[in-house]
């Protein structure tokens, strides 16, 4: 599980370089454009695929830091075993459905993108539109490998340790 951790973590903190890359590109991109009256299609659309894979790459990260949007109204008011609860669960019966619906209902959709060499259609644009797809593919890996570290951790403390409850 550690390796798991340390793998997730590694993406994720790699992946926000991400975002100093798209200023960058962004800036890159203004500057052109107003000041040499010239597009950057490619640019843009770098900067595009860099917007994607912060999100979806960084998915199991931010799973990992808790940092997902969570609706509260009663979670907060549960003790800290009653939160282990829900997260087991919502990890068991929410995180790995739908990431394994996802992966279903894209995998065609990114293959064929793959077997066509799908580029875009804009002039100048990047030849590499199969990759981002791909992307869709990575963010349920991502999300099921931290998923997998979560139900051990909530599993230690649910069935191993039940009087300490801490996190």
């Amino acid at each position: 599980m550690k390796l798991l951790e340390k793998l997730v973590e590694s993406i994720g903190r790699g992946v926000s370089w991400f975002t100093l890359l798209m200023v960058l590109m962004t800036l890159a991109v203004v500057i052109l454009r107003y000041i040499f009256s010239t597009g950057a299609t490619a640019i843009q659309e770098m900067a595009l695929y860099l917007h994607g894979a912060v999100f979806t790459l960084a998915a199991g990260y931010t799973l990992k830091h808790d940092g997902h949007v969570r609706v509260d109204i009663f979670y907060r008011r549960f003790s800290a075993r009653g939160q282990h609860w829900v997260d087991f669960l919502g990890t068991l019966l929410f995180l790995f459905p739908v990431s394994l619906y996802i992966t279903y209902a894209s995998f065609d959709y990114v293959l064929a993108s793959w077997r066509y060499g799908e580029t875009s259609v804009e002039a100048g644009g990047l030849a590499f539109v199969y990759i981002q797809k791909s992307l869709l593919l990575a963010l349920t890996m991502s999300l099921m490998l931290q998923g997998i570290v979560e139900l051990f951790r909530l599993s230690r403390l649910l069935f191993l340790s039940p009087a300490t409850g801490a996190k």
